[in-house]
């Protein structure tokens, strides 16, 4: 099935939202990074904002000073986390983990 061709209001429209998650992101990144925005502030807010949410969680740690993708990758499989799964997609417990992980890293 061919997709319908977009006309161009609907191409800059989508730009434009783009653009914007992917700010969203990137300040969420900065912010965690930096430690203004603690992982469960990130996750009320991937609770409330769809692109907080379609952010990947290997993507988050890996913001954070002096984790890479190997200890990020760790982390994650150390609590059960898939490294392809988005903040929205994190279960309770797996929520849980993590927070109290990196609350054990600050």
């Amino acid at each position: 099935m061919a997709l319908r061709e977009l006309t161009q209001q609907e191409r800059d429209t989508a730009r434009q939202k783009a653009l914007a998650a992917r700010a969203e992101r990137a300040e969420v990144k900065r912010g965690f990074g930096a430690g203004a925005l603690s992982f469960t502030q990130v996750l009320e807010r991937a609770d409330s904002s769809e692109a907080i949410a379609r952010l990947k969680t290997i993507e988050l740690l890996e913001a954070l000073p002096g984790v890479g993708r190997v200890t990020a990758t760790k982390i994650l499989e150390d609590h059960g986390v898939s490294v392809t799964r988005r903040l929205g997609g994190l279960g309770v417990k797996q929520r849980r983990a993590l927070t109290e992980h990196l609350a054990e890293l600050s």
